[in-house]
Parts: C-alpha cells; structure tokens; sequence
C-alpha cells in the first residue's frame, strides 16, 4: 500500500500542514480585527497601518524564491519545521512591541515564518498523493485556511477584551513552537524524494520560470485577484465596512466572519469534488476562468452599494477558492521537480500584490482625503482602482495564444 493510500496518510501529512496554514491564515487576517486597537494605541494613520499589516506580505514574499529551493533541495519538512520557530519568536516579538518600528519588525518575521506554511503543503501532497488528487488537497489545505481567517474574525473580537492584542500573539507563539515540534515528530522523511541539482542550475532554472510565458500568463492574475483578495480580508475589508456601509465594528467582525465562512465553503466544495471534476475534464485554469469572472460581477455589486451586502461578500469568500488553483494551474506547465520553485514563484507574484495593495491603498487613501475626498469616498476610488487592474490581469487567462504571440 503506498503513503497517499494509508488512512493514517491524513493525520501523518495533512494535519500538520494544514495546521500551519491555519496558523499561517490566522497570522495573515488578525490585524483586520485588531485595526482599531493598534491605531488608537500607537496613532497610526492610514498608510502607518497600511505598511504595518503588509510588511508579512513583504517579507513573506522576499522568502518565497530561496523557500522554492529550499523545498526542492531539503524538502518541506525539515524547511516548515524551522521556519515555524521563528514565526513563534516574531509572535512574541510582536506581543512586546511598543513602538511602530517595533510592531513592523515583528511582523517582518512573523511573515517570514509562516512563508513556508501553504508552500510545504503543496510541495508534500506533490510528493506524496497522485495528480488527480491534486485539486482535491489543495481544496483541502485552504479549508484549514479559511478556519484561521474565521478564527481572526468574530472570535478574535470576542477574546480582544480579555486579552487584549498582546495577549493574543502571546497565544499564537506559543502554538508556533507547539506546531514546530509537531511538524518534526509527525511528517514522513523526505530526504530521498530531494532535489540533487547544484546550486547554479537551480538558480538557473528559477531565472528561467520568470520569463516563461506559461508563468507570465497567470503572474497578473496571481498579483491582482490573489494578492488583491488578501489585502481586502487582511485589512481593508474592516475598514470599508465600517466606513461605507456603515457598521460598528462588532458587526464588520461578524461580515468578515460571514467573508471568511464563504471562503471556507468555497474550499470544502473543492476539496470534496475537484478530484471528480479533474477526472471530467475540469482543469484548474477552467476554475479560475469562471471563478474570476463572476468574482469581478460581485465585486461590482459590493462597489455600487446595491443589493444584499452580505450575501455579496459570503460569495466573495466563496469565490475566492479558485485562488489556490494558480499554484497547480501554472506548476502543469513545469517539471515535476521543479514544483518547488514554481510554485513559490507564483506565490511571491501574489504576496507582492498582496503589499503593493495593502499599502497602496493606504497611501491612496491619505492622499485623497488630503485633497477633499470623504473616508467613504476614497474607499470606493480605491476599490475601484483595484477591479480594473484585476480586468486587464484575467485577458491573458482567456486569451493564451495572442498572448503567447506577443510574448
């Protein structure tokens, strides 16, 4: 009996790695909810706050080209293992801050901590579980992920008041370690399914990725509907609700939950029929092809303000499954070998958008009322900026041979 058809296989393999994307999720989504308390206590503005959240996209990112090689070289468990202690130091970190500076540099390592967190887990089920089970896993491991953004919503507001933000990271810390210690009892050996190439040619061979027209053709999409996605559930998602729509922020925690739970159904979905889908023919480009489409339909709806506010953002959450889809869209294209780096390659475009977002929306943000715009106002602008980018980056997803001409 192979590993992928152990019953076992799931508690050895999927648990820890789908514990460190929660804990990654978690990690990712808190400072939407905690927003208010850090600026009250520190007197962020917006772009302050804007650079504080999305520096763990920042540093997260800048890891992902040396995480893809790592992973392929060492392989995930001795990499995931070792990055998750120092997602516990920068939790603790965090939770002594007392300046921006401080919380900034936290932060940095929390997100470089938890860079591995989705990354290993999708390099394991490639090592470990056949190709059309794939879509189905993948479903899977968001599902945990959706889990830690439901825990950093509705819940996470009701422990604010006794614990306070630094209590809260002092808990996170302490199930970094914990989830370390796991990683390195629990997962299977990896050493013999490792890459043996030099150093040259993997660095080689990353160049290579980056100028490939089947990785340049999905790294729009990775940057505007991924990236853009994490910078609104993040941050911005709190702060629009509270200011367009109107909300106290005990009921945008509860819409984010609502945002959140739709996430999580969209992933149960794909996890419970992405592999009977893949064997009718259903690729994960032809997920992304639909989901994206009716994404920038309710996005829409959420901009104009018309219509069930809730419902729009529960299918949001939803649509936001086909998200995972880019890593085994874009890998199809590679060697096996190379899943590693491909798949952080794509991961780094969206953790860029991610920042470039988050803090870009920020600064947008003080600009406009610097220059007479409402806080509502410059939302919508803002918002509206973000749609049209996702526009021009979901052409190339339907129309791959006047791309490849060109390219």
């Amino acid at each position: 009996m192979s590993l992928s058809q152990r019953p076992a296989t799931w508690v050895v393999i999927f648990l820890p790695f789908a514990l460190g994307y929660y804990l990654s999720y978690l990690l990712r989504t808190v400072n939407a909810v905690i927003s208010p308390d850090l600026t009250q206590d520190l007197a962020l503005s917006a772009a302050d706050l804007g650079l504080l959240t999305s520096v763990y996209f920042l540093t997260f990112g800048v890891a992902q080209i040396p995480l893809g090689i790592a992973l392929d070289r060492y392989g995930p468990k001795r990499v995931l293992g070792s990055l998750l202690l120092l997602a516990a130091v920068g939790s603790a970190a965090f939770a002594m801050g007392d300046s921006l500076g401080q919380l900034t540099l936290a932060r940095g390592l929390i997100g470089l901590g938890v860079s591995a967190c989705l990354m290993a887990g999708l390099k394991g089920f490639a090592m470990w579980y056949p190709a059309e089970r794939q879509s189905s896993m993948t479903g899977f491991i968001m599902a945990a992920g959706a889990l830690g953004a439901l825990t950093a919503s509705t819940p996470m507001e009701a422990m604010l008041p006794f614990l306070g933000w630094r209590g809260v990271f002092w808990v996170i810390a302490s199930l970094a370690a914990a989830l370390s210690a796991l990683v390195f009892f629990v997962l299977p050996g990896d050493i013999k399914q490792t890459s043996h190439e030099s150093l040259g040619s993997t660095l080689k061979s990353v160049a290579g990725i980056f100028i490939a027209p089947d990785f340049l053709r999905f790294a729009g999409s990775a940057t505007f509907f991924t990236g853009g996605f994490m910078a609104m559930q993040s941050l911005w998602a709190v702060p629009w609700l509270m200011n367009v729509n109107g909300l106290p922020l005990n009921q945008a925690a509860s819409y984010l939950m609502i945002l959140n739970l739709g996430m999580l159904t969209g992933q149960l979905s794909v996890g419970l029929f992405g592999t009977r889908l893949s064997q009718r023919g259903v690729t994960p480009l032809n997920f992304m092809q639909v989901g994206y489409g009716i994404m920038l339909l309710v996005q829409g709806l959420i901009l104009s303000g018309w219509g069930p506010i809730l419902l729009f953002w529960f299918l949001l959450g939803v649509l936001s499954s086909v998200n995972a889809q880019t890593y085994i869209a874009t890998a199809a294209n590679f060697p096996k070998s190379a899943f590693g780096r491909v798949s952080t390659a794509i991961n780094l475009m969206a953790f860029a958008g991610a920042f470039i977002v988050q803090w870009g929306l920020g600064i947008a943000l003080d600009l406009l009322q610097q220059n007479g715009a409402s806080v509502p106002g410059s939302l919508r602008i803002a918002f509206a900026g973000l749609i049209a980018l996702q526009v021009m980056s979901f052409i190339p997803l339907i129309y791959k041979k006047k791309l490849n001409k060109q390219l």
